[in-house]
């Protein structure tokens, strides 16, 4: 009696480049969860104060940024309290930038398993750029109480709209992340620059310092920032500040829809050769 020989899976290259399959990525959402967990786990391993860096990093920026730029420099922050107006700036920009870092390695870090086990790159992308979102939470819980601890009530009506511009951070990182992470397979110069390319981008962001505080000119190029209306968006949100440029504000979405758009054609075109070249 003749065995029953099991029929071989063959995994080849697509046809065609459709980066908006997300098919892909529901199979492997076990997979994505894993590896956000694995990140955010791995990073506060074997430390000495472990869970507290949550809480102590976003503190220690925030008092550095006070002292230096509220009280030795003395930027104004109109009617709000200094402290809570950076805060409420760095909290969506401290997770961009975690989030931004981890992306644009993410795939160099994972070198070894890209090379021998198959599985769509871009669920790597996506579990670096979620995993920050921790940092995130914590950091807006610190923020509700420096809030009320200056007796700024954090109930607002605008506060319905906060999801909208988180989700716009998220956008951001995730398109910027696509591009540089691609581009730091092939290039590794890449990774050496993504510090210096955070810390330009800090301070052409409205954190520090209130928009009108710049020339016109600036201000009108700030709106190819899409971290600026985030940023803007998140004071109004939280503090119930004057309405932001809405306009401005609609081509800084627009530049974030170009960003993912573009972002994934080009790293599913890149794609292909990223188990040769890392």
């Amino acid at each position: 009696m003749s065995e029953i020989q099991p029929t071989p899976t063959v995994i080849d290259a697509k046809d065609r480049i459709n980066p908006f399959d997300v098919r892909d990525l529901w199979e492997y959402r076990e997979l994505i969860a894993f590896l956000t967990w694995r990140e955010i786990t791995v990073r506060y391993k074997q430390t000495v104060l472990g869970i507290a860096w949550f809480f102590g990093q976003p503190a220690i920026s925030l008092a550095v940024y006070v002292l230096v730029f509220g009280e030795i420099i003395g930027i104004s922050s109109g009617e709000t309290p200094y402290a809570v107006f950076v805060f409420s700036g760095l909290l969506p920009w401290r997770y961009f930038s975690l989030a931004l870092t981890r992306g644009t390695t993410s795939l160099v870090a994972n070198a070894a398993i890209i090379s021998k086990v198959y599985f769509p790159r871009l669920t790597i992308v996506i579990a670096m750029v979620l995993a920050p979102i921790l940092d995130f939470l914590v950091s807006f819980v610190l923020l509700i109480g420096l809030m009320l601890l200056f007796g700024i009530s954090p109930l607002s009506t605008s506060l319905l709209l906060l999801p909208v511009f988180t989700l716009l951070a998220i956008a951001t990182a995730f398109g910027v992340s696509l591009w540089l992470s691609a581009l730091n397979v092939l290039y590794r110069d890449i990774g050496h620059l993504i510090i210096f390319i955070s810390q330009m981008w800090f301070y052409v962001t409205p954190v520090l310092y209130q928009p009108e505080q710049m020339p016109p000119l600036l201000r009108s190029l700030f709106a190819i920032n899409p971290m600026s209306g985030v940023v803007e968006g998140f004071r109004w949100a939280l503090l119930d500040a004057p309405n932001p440029d809405f306009r401005m504000m609609a081509i800084s979405t627009g530049v974030v829809v170009v960003l993912v758009v573009s972002g994934l054609i080009a790293f599913s075109r890149l794609e292909r050769q990223f188990g040769d070249v890392i």
